[in-house]
């Protein structure tokens, strides 16, 4: 019973951090953009002065919400600039050709480019686009429109400012679209009115796409990439891989958005009704989100509107609850998220003293093993009891060698003899496991762990720890290439642990078990440094512990 408690518990734990390995993410791929033409890139680059840029050649009209074609003319930039984003904005929609964060960054180093949250060229259409869509009017790009601004700056201390579009399109629909811009939030609000300028009544709905191009590897264990949906007050997240593969949800849509580790981009509804969202994959690979709520029907002369929030930013607990609108259930760390949420917010907590989240991460330790105390100590201590009837079970298995079922007979009643649980040496693991699985995904996608140094040469906790700079390339080792000092650390640390241990008597089991530390060193030389930084001063901790009961025990 020992041997196979004890192997169902190796191979599980093997399993699990085997699969985390091998399906480990490529680091910090948050878009893989698609070079724009020269006179778009252009046009972009010059911040002082947006300038016009000539549309891409024209191609068949298809349905306004699938990959449409730009509308004949000439499109024009703005700059929108504030204390926590650079925007650009064009008259084409309208919508955003750029959105960068200027508190993030791609990697670490301060000099790396910042963070770009629109992941689509200027000729893979629109990736956000709201408006009023009639039923009558199934295709057509989008329109057109003026702005009352050539550029919006916003300094810390300003008052939100407004940019307003206006465009009119052939079935005589008249559309104002005022977008709020804030200094100190990343939400934008996004007033929509639509008037009819026709003669006929009109029906439609105030439709949102949202499109965005996933990144080249889109496997992720840390944290789901793709679209996403809050309805009735539960995350949806849809898994579509497939091109034209659909995926429809229907009730009261809270939020739609794109969300990745690290960052969300989310359109709000004003007016959550009963609605439908689907999500599908276009033939280009770019993963579009669709809302379209109950139809609204406009009188000639009318005029019907519909308000929006619309979100650009890290995917931070903090900043998603001061924002509202439910956007913090967006953080979401799967089936650990019942361990994950309190795990962060007491990491959270003490990073606010201590100003630094490797500090924060041994003292969180300290409380887990302070919590598990009691267990792990009569845990230490029946190992302790152990290693003293070691010599009495060699004499039983040498005995009774010939018949298995009565030496199981007989040490099972020296166990309970002595009060004795034989799988004391696996409990101190089993107990941390959910912890440790909880960290695993709290540590690879908490946007407050990212590129949050330790000391030394540990500058990103959420990233492998390296020491110097290999100029190879090093097998099943994931870029940079360097020394893993504090893998190997945590590897020495368990390897000792485990001579502390009393040994199966099983000769096979035993050299299983001290093969263990090779084994766990060599699947931790990929994860977060966070990660064995946590497992490293936990073993630490436990090694002290073993020590004082083995010693009061003699």
């Amino acid at each position: 019973m020992e041997k196979r408690t004890l192997m169902a518990f190796v191979l599980s734990f093997l399993v699990l951090v085997g699969w985390s390995y091998l399906f480990s993410p490529e680091r910090e791929q948050p878009t893989r953009p698609v070079a724009p033409p020269e006179k778009a890139r252009e046009a972009v680059s010059d911040r002082s002065a947006p300038p016009q840029i000539q549309q891409p050649a024209e191609q068949p009209q298809v349905k306004p919400l699938e990959e449409t074609s730009a509308p004949k003319g000439e499109r024009k930039l703005v700059e929108v600039d504030t204390p926590l984003y650079n925007a650009v904005m064009s008259t084409e929609g309208p919508t955003f050709t750029s959105f960068k964060l200027k508190n993030y960054r791609r990697t670490s180093d301060p000099e790396s480019p910042l963070i770009e949250l629109i992941s689509l060229s200027p000729e893979q259409a629109l990736p956000v686009r709201i408006g009023y869509v009639p039923d009558s009017s199934r295709a057509g790009g989008p329109s057109m429109c003026e702005v009352d601004q050539d550029a919006l700056m916003l300094d810390k201390n300003e008052s939100p400012k407004e940019l307003v579009f206006r465009s009119r399109s052939k079935e005589g629909i008249e559309s104002i679209y005022t977008f709020r811009f804030f200094p100190d939030k990343y939400s934008i609000k996004l007033d929509v009115a639509a008037r009819n300028l026709s003669e006929n009544p009109l029906k439609g709905s105030f439709t949102t796409s949202l499109r965005y191009m996933p990144p080249d590897s889109d496997r992720s264990y840390y944290s789901f990439r793709g679209l996403a949906v809050l309805v009735n007050e539960k995350l949806e997240e849809l898994k579509i891989k497939k091109v034209h593969e659909e995926e429809k949800i229907e009730g009261t849509i809270n939020w739609l958005a794109y969300e990745n580790e690290y960052f969300l981009s989310a359109v709000v509804p004003g007016m959550q009704s009963n609605s439908l969202f689907s999500g599908t994959k276009l033939l280009s690979g770019v993963l579009e989100g669709v809302h379209t709520p109950e139809p609204v029907s406009i009188q000639p002369g009318s005029v019907a509107s519909s308000e929006y929030s619309l979100f650009f930013g890290p995917r931070d607990m903090g900043v998603l609850k001061n924002e509202g609108n439910n956007l913090a259930k967006a953080v979401n760390f799967g089936w650990t998220d019942i361990i994950a949420k309190p795990l962060l917010y007491v990491l959270r907590f003490f990073e606010k003293f201590l100003h630094n989240y490797g500090l924060a991460i041994i003292l969180l330790t300290i409380l887990v093993k302070i919590l598990f105390w009691p267990l792990t100590h009569k845990s230490y201590k029946s190992m302790g009891e152990m290693k003293k009837l070691q010599p009495r079970l060699m004499k039983l298995k040498e005995k009774y060698k010939n018949d298995r079922q009565a030496m199981n007979r007989e040490m099972m009643t020296l166990y309970r003899t002595y009060k004795i649980n034989p799988m004391s040496g696996c409990l101190p693991m089993i107990i941390q496991l959910p912890v440790f699985f909880a960290l695993f995904r709290v540590l690879g996608s908490a946007i407050e762990l990212r590129h949050a140094p330790f000391f030394l040469w540990i500058d990103d906790l959420s990233a492998p720890d390296r020491l110097f700079s290999f100029p190879f390339s090093v097998p099943l080792m994931s870029p940079p290439y360097g020394v893993p000092v504090l893998t190997l650390l945590m590897g020495a640390s368990m390897f000792l642990q485990q001579k502390m241990t009393p040994a199966p008597g099983d000769p096979a089991q035993a050299k299983m078990m001290m093969f263990l530390p090779l084994i766990f060193t060599f699947f931790f030389i990929n994860f977060p440094s966070g990660l064995v930084l946590y497992w490293l001063v936990n073993n630490l901790i436990s090694i002290g512990q073993q020590y004082h009961i083995m010693k009061r025990s003699k």
